[in-house]
């Protein structure tokens, strides 16, 4: 199977590692910014990711900030009624799962909520026609989908890995995030001769405490990157199919909008509970 691409015909192969090639920016030995040319360079900056991230989040504020603008009690508008609904479902959500008190979790999980659920959107998008308009442009690669780069799934997911640690300590103090990491799931002994056991039982303690502590947002980043994914492999290998895949394009974009609105209510949710475990004593 061929497909017209910049630079001629293209193999199924050529296509599709195409299609999955981010637009690429990084610096060479010699200290030039170079373009596409970043393979097993750590600093690299994924820029099609950043940029569509910001402007969806971007998106998102001036949406939201301008249906509070309009907010009207006596005849308010279907946009108005769409943000309250999100709203009310996203804040009783969190009164359900965060015990503790802050005044940060509910904007935190509508700004989780909608960001990712915008970004997922973008999947829905025909893969051929940004990508085709950015390359008319000379811009030979256009990934449109930032939750399909694990780089912005892991920043993420470390953000609110940052934000466990803060609330940990923020409500059990330094001692207890310590004592949470090194007198669960085993209390040692404190008198008697088992005291001769207790350096070994904290540091199996410690040891199987960092690493579920590190799952959190290893876990969080991998799932939604895994399933967004695999989403956009399957657009694209349906779009090999050529004008026989319309039919197979909209069956999987239907059963895709559950996957986009599902992988955003999940990152909101392990989120709120993850924070919310951090707020709470044992």
């Amino acid at each position: 199977m061929a497909s017209e691409g910049d630079h001629g015909p293209q193999t199924s192969s050529e296509y599709i590692e195409h299609h999955l090639q981010n637009l690429q920016v990084c610096k060479d030995e010699a200290g030039a910014w170079v373009w596409n040319h970043c393979v097993g360079n750590p600093m690299t900056i994924n820029v099609d990711s950043m940029f569509w991230s910001l402007l969806l989040g971007l998106i998102f504020v001036w949406l939201f900030y301008g249906a509070a603008l309009k907010t009207s009690a006596d005849k308010p508008s279907k946009f108005q009624a769409f943000v309250e609904i999100v709203v009310d479902f996203v804040d009783g959500s969190v009164k359900d799962t965060f015990h503790g008190k802050s005044r940060l979790i509910a904007p935190l999980g509508l700004t989780i909520f909608v960001w990712v659920f915008l970004m997922n959107l973008m999947d829905l998008f025909p893969v051929d026609w940004i990508p085709l308009l950015a390359g008319s442009a000379g811009i030979p690669y256009m990934k449109v989908v930032p939750t399909t780069d694990v780089n912005v799934t892991f920043g993420m997911s470390i953000a609110v890995f940052f934000l466990i640690i803060f609330y940990t300590i923020k409500n059990k103090g330094v001692l207890g995030f310590v004592a949470e990491l090194t007198l669960h799931p085993i209390m040692p002994p404190t008198k008697g001769w088992g005291l001769i056991a207790a350096p070994f039982i904290i540091a199996f303690n410690f040891i199987l405490e960092s690493v579920a502590l590190i799952a959190k947002p290893v876990s969080l980043s991998l799932r939604l990157f895994g399933n967004m994914f695999a989403g956009e492999l399957i657009f694209i290998l349906i779009a090999l199919l050529g004008i026989y895949q319309l039919p197979l394009h909209f069956g999987w974009a239907v059963f895709h909008v559950l996957i986009v609105t599902l992988q955003a209510f999940i990152f909101m949710m392990l989120t709120i509970v993850y924070l919310s475990l951090a707020s709470e004593s044992h």
